[in-house]
């Protein structure tokens, strides 16, 4: 390897805290998958879980830096997340399997495709950044497109040749990407639970690293 890629990610992982900004992903993604993998996705709609989903996905958004300086989000609550809760319940059941191992040209429409669903339930004018960050935190089938990851990776939008590039990285690297796959969080114990972080998620670390963010630096937009 010419890059440090394990390096990257150990200073992103480093000693991991239920209480540091960068859990608030596992939160979220517990949450949603949680219902995913339960078969009760469909509840999330419902008034019983619609505010707490909505409070998941906004601060775990908040922490990553969606609603600092002028972000189009700061002008909205929680609430305004409702379109987008419901237009993750209603998208096709394949896109929680999609990880960077299964980008086909299926695959990779079909990424595309959910992006513009949730990209059209954002309230206002919505960017790559809070798009893909969202794909991220709730089906883990896309690296977040901010600032820091599109320099470390070198591509500037979220696109179908960005996904190819991502699909060629995990088969040229998949060795350093799976050892890296570390479980999430629980939020009541502190303690890792069975989940896995994807692929896409791994990604999304290293090149967020290595187009120098890191623990001290807010999340771009």
């Amino acid at each position: 390897m010419t890059d440090d890629f394990q390096g990257h990610l150990d200073r992103y992982l480093g000693d991991r805290d239920p209480a540091a900004r960068y859990s608030s992903f596992d939160y979220c993604f517990n949450w949603f998958q949680g219902h995913r993998e339960e078969g009760r996705l469909a509840e999330l709609t419902e008034p019983a879980a619609l505010q707490v989903t909505c409070l998941h996905l906004g601060f775990y958004l908040a922490s990553w830096g969606m609603y600092r300086g002028g972000a189009q989000l700061l002008r909205h609550s929680a609430k305004s997340l409702e379109p987008v809760v419901r237009a993750v319940v209603e998208a096709p059941q394949e896109i929680w399997d999609v990880d960077l191992d299964g980008y086909s040209s299926d695959g990779m429409r079909l990424v595309l495709r959910v992006g513009g669903t949730v990209r059209q339930s954002f309230p206002g004018r919505t960017s790559d950044t809070l798009v893909t960050k969202a794909m991220l935190g709730v089906f883990g089938c896309v690296p977040a497109y901010d600032r820091f990851f599109r320099q470390g990776f070198g591509v500037s939008s979220f696109g179908q040749k960005s996904l190819q590039r991502l699909g060629r990285f995990w088969a040229d690297h998949q060795d350093v990407i799976e050892r890296n796959r570390v479980n999430t969080l629980d939020f009541d114990s502190g303690r890792e639970t069975r989940r896995r972080y994807t692929r896409a998620k791994v990604v999304d670390m290293l090149f967020f690293m290595k187009g120098g963010g890191g623990p001290a630096v807010a999340a771009a937009t």
